[in-house]
């Protein structure tokens, strides 16, 4: 749908700025998922501190392995067995959250860890895993590396701000840890299937949409805490010459 949309646009051959927003966008769009599973990683510390410390470190590395990636990627796309082993690793990841002993409110949780450095490489792994998919469609649509790299550059950095948006939400909503794994699990099985069979992969706008409903529902529920802090603030709206102590946050509690 994105190689259509862009063979149909004007002076696409000199319009390196169309093009690099086209990959930013392409970035933003298939990082949704990446960047909440990214969060929920990070959410295996315990300390907030650490949590930002994890992404800051991990996506470093993230984004070495990336450009090795795009530098390589006309290598890389010869050999099947680089998507199997993505596409395996993400499932892995799937099935490690949904067996996952459940919380007191039946909800799974993705992995706990004892100390900075185990969690780091979890997170470049778990970036460059997605970026299998992300590079080779970016590849596709130009094939100026400089423009890929800077388009991964814009988009591992706004993939930083998304993760540390997502560690606030997965405290404030209750299935979206959930669902964001789902659409993990999408990328992994599109991956596979890229393997198994090229022809048999759905489009770009299948695998988008459905990410989009996952995401519908996971934002369709609030935690008791968040939905307490939200009745709190309508009331203080209502009576701005009251005053009204509003409760602490889930993420602020975890922070003292």
């Amino acid at each position: 749908m994105i190689d259509q949309f862009l063979e149909g646009s004007p002076n696409l051959g000199v319009d390196t700025f169309f093009l690099l927003l086209v990959l930013v966008a392409l970035e933003a769009v298939l990082s949704a998922d990446n960047a909440i599973a990214l969060a929920s990683i990070s959410k295996g510390l315990e300390d907030p501190k650490q949590q930002q410390q994890a992404l800051n470190y991990g996506l470093i590395i993230a984004f070495v392995l990336r450009v090795a990636l795009i530098l390589t990627a006309t290598w890389v796309i010869k050999f099947w067995q680089f998507e199997l082993l993505g596409a395996l690793y993400l499932l892995w990841l799937v099935f490690q959250h949904f067996s996952s002993n459940p919380d007191a409110d039946g909800e799974h949780h993705g992995p706990r860890f004892g100390s900075l450095v185990q969690a780091i490489p979890v997170i470049a792994m778990t970036d460059l895993a997605f970026s299998l998919d992300s590079v080779t469609t970016a590849i596709a649509i130009s094939d100026k590396i400089w423009l890929v790299v800077a388009g991964a550059t814009i988009g591992i950095i706004a993939l930083r701000f998304m993760a540390e948006l997502f560690i606030r939400w997965l405290d404030e909503f209750v299935h979206l840890e959930d669902a964001g794994y789902i659409t993990v699990g999408f990328v992994g099985m599109r991956l596979l299937v890229r393997v198994i069979d090229d022809s048999l992969v759905p489009p770009q706008w299948l695998l988008i949409s459905s990410i989009a409903l996952m995401f519908i529902w996971g934002f369709s529920k609030r935690t008791p805490e968040a939905l307490e802090i939200a009745e709190s603030q309508t009331i203080a709206l209502s009576q701005p010459d009251s005053e009204v102590v509003l409760p602490e946050s889930p993420a602020e509690k975890s922070e003292v």
